[in-house]
């Protein structure tokens, strides 16, 4: 405020003192300074609002210096400890160095010997492979015997079957063509005469007595009678061959003519029974076969006079015609 009274006296004196147009351009100079003045204040107010933001650029940099400041410290103790890490490794590099054509010597061996195993692994296992190719082509050239043999054996199973069918209903004749002959010779059955049934066949025994007189092959009208009945079943049954078997005890026979031993008058005995039954049936005689065994083929070795009565027999044998059975082995 002094300042402008001042100013003002003194630019009051110089006007008294100057001439008119020296104050004209005091008073324009006056006015520009005033403009001056108010510019330097606008200027002045502008550069205190830049000075506050400044100050708080700068205070928000000593804040970030603050942050770096610590992040650098952090960082120095982190390279800190970087170093010494790092020294470690410099010092265990050494250390590997040092060791290195050692620890080369000893891998260059080691990978030798391994390689040497692995050569020698490789060798055994090609060995192993071809081997196992050999026993696979021998197993597959077995299995196709294999299969061969099993498709034969089924073929032979089915055979067997078909047989044991076969030799079954020849059992299951036999069977039948006993009962038939002890119901046609019912009466006579263990009366002179016994029906067995083995081996396949029926066996229809006839003692001597019953059929001849002692020493004689003509039968006589008992014999006849059991003949005749047995010509029926056999005549009904034409799928049966009959074997008569004369049999003869082993004391000799002395005689003539036709008749000189046992053998001849064996003979004559399964002619004379094969000979009735022809005459009493329309029984085919190819189905029939007259044998003479003689004395050779006892029942009893007692030689006793009962042993010998018991080997004095015929024996009729019905056995079931096996042409199918034997055409049927035939093929196979």
């Amino acid at each position: 405020m002094k300042k402008s009274a001042l100013f003002l006296l003194t630019a009051i004196f110089l006007i008294s003192c100057v001439p008119q147009k020296k104050f004209q351009e005091l008073e324009a100079g006056y006015k520009k300074c005033q403009e001056d003045n108010e510019n330097f204040k606008s200027k002045i107010q502008d550069l205190e609002t830049t000075l506050e933001k400044t100050e708080k650029i700068n205070s928000d940099l000593e804040k970030v210096i603050a942050t770096l400041a610590t992040k650098n410290a952090e960082l120095q103790n982190l390279y800190d400890q970087t170093k010494m890490s790092y020294d470690k490794l410099v010092i265990s590099y050494d250390l590997l160095s040092e060791n290195k054509s050692q620890l080369l010597a000893e891998n260059a061996k080691e990978t030798k010997e391994l390689i040497e195993q692995l050569e020698a692994t490789q060798r055994s296992l090609q060995g192993k492979e071809d081997t196992l190719k050999t026993l696979e082509i021998t197993l597959n050239e077995k299995e196709l015997r294999l299969n061969k043999l099993n498709d034969e054996l089924a073929k032979r199973e089915l055979r067997v079957k078909e047989l044991e069918g076969m030799i079954a209903r020849q059992d299951s004749a036999v069977a039948a063509i006993k009962k038939r002959v002890q119901d046609a010779l019912m009466g006579f059955e263990n009366n002179g005469l016994t029906i067995e049934q083995r081996n396949g066949k029926v066996y229809v025994s006839l003692d001597e007595s019953l059929l001849f007189a002692l020493g004689k092959y003509e039968v006589d009208a008992k014999g006849v009678e059991v003949l005749k009945k047995l010509a029926v079943v056999l005549e009904q049954n034409t799928d049966i061959n009959i074997t008569v078997e004369g049999h003869t005890d082993n004391l000799a026979y002395h005689g003539s003519g036709d008749i000189k031993d046992n053998w001849d008058l064996s003979v004559k005995r399964a002619t004379s029974v094969i000979k009735i039954i022809t005459d009493n049936s329309k029984v085919d005689p190819k189905r029939l076969t007259a044998s003479g065994r003689g004395e050779f083929i006892p029942i009893d070795n007692s030689n006793s006079k009962e042993g010998r009565k018991k080997n004095r027999r015929t024996e009729i044998i019905l056995a079931p015609n096996l042409d199918e059975l034997y055409k049927f082995l035939k093929e196979g």
